[in-house]
């Protein structure tokens, strides 16, 4: 299956729409590159340069999200930081039975919106305060601003998603609260400027990517509840 493709859609699917968050700063880049043409125009320059790099962060290009059943997607995209098992954080409340987490990280130049791994219900939603380490260190899950949300889908998995703001990032925005109904794919959040965002599974399954993999929010897959298959390997090439 194929769509028809003009040479107007390939110039406007090159144009990513930014997200509404990001208004606001660009209004203050742009307000200021206005002034600063007025009073000394070489400096307008690095502020219509560094405007322009607040409109390729606040980025929010369209994704492709699978739906077949069971299929549980990343949050968020940015590369496969670590894989292992672990006791899930006191805050998602899912017991001490270790779990396998799965962790993204995003840099400041990967796109913050974050998307529902599963479709389902936010069962639970938890900010937790902190400090602002880099959120590539392990000890950052344990230190680090954070809001940690369980999803529950119709056939009563819980999937453990925990945002957590980096040595750059200082805010953290939800715009699903806890009893609000997600879709697989859908939009819940964003970190701004430089974070990472951990997937706990339910027990008992294993991830289908690997560390050092890139993953794209709404699109890669992490895991299949109803799949057997092991632990892939995998190797740098």
């Amino acid at each position: 299956m194929s769509e028809p493709h003009s040479l107007i859609d390939t110039i406007t699917d090159g144009i990513v729409p930014v997200h509404s968050e990001g208004y606001k700063f660009l209004a203050i880049g742009a307000g200021i590159s206005l002034l600063l043409f007025w009073l000394f125009p070489p400096l307008a320059w690095l502020a219509v340069l560094v405007t322009g790099w607040i409109a390729y962060f606040f980025r929010d290009p369209p994704r492709v999200t699978p739906l077949r059943d069971g299929l549980i997607v990343a949050p968020a995209d940015g590369r496969i930081s670590a894989i292992e098992h672990v006791r899930p954080p006191a805050e998602l409340g899912l017991g001490d039975a270790p779990r396998v987490r799965i962790s993204t990280f995003l840099s400041v130049f990967d796109v913050p919106i974050n998307h529902a791994p599963v479709a389902g219900r936010i069962t639970r939603s938890v900010y937790v305060p902190g400090t602002f380490l880099n959120a590539a260190l392990d000890k950052a899950s344990e230190e680090n601003e954070r809001r940690a949300l369980v999803i529950t889908t119709a056939g009563g998995a819980e999937i453990g998603v925990v945002q957590i703001a980096g040595l750059v990032a200082r805010r953290i925005v939800t715009f699903a609260g806890e009893g609000d109904s997600v879709g697989i794919g859908e939009r819940f959040g964003l970190i701004r400027f430089g974070s990472r965002v951990d997937t706990f599974l339910p027990p008992g399954h294993g991830p289908l990517v690997s560390v050092g993999q890139r993953a794209i929010a709404g699109e890669t897959v992490l895991a299949d509840l109803k799949s057997s298959e092991p632990e892939r390997e995998a190797r740098r090439v």
